[in-house]
């Protein structure tokens, strides 16, 4: 056998497992919106550490 027919082989294979339910609950979106905006505010801060870094190291080491 080629490594093509044992990919099939393993791809077409008959699972057991059932397909997990998927449930569409918009009310989950807007209750995930303040992690959402915790982790943009988080980037932001580091975005901003990292300017503030920058213009240390430019300041301290500039002629």
């Amino acid at each position: 056998m080629n490594l093509l027919s044992l990919m099939l082989a393993a791809t077409t294979a008959p699972t057991t497992e059932a397909a997990p339910q998927m449930f569409f609950q918009p009310v989950n979106f807007v209750t995930n919106l303040q992690y959402m905006g915790i982790g943009m505010l988080v980037i932001f801060a580091v975005i901003g550490i990292i300017i503030l870094a920058t213009l240390l190291i430019n300041y301290l080491f500039s002629d």
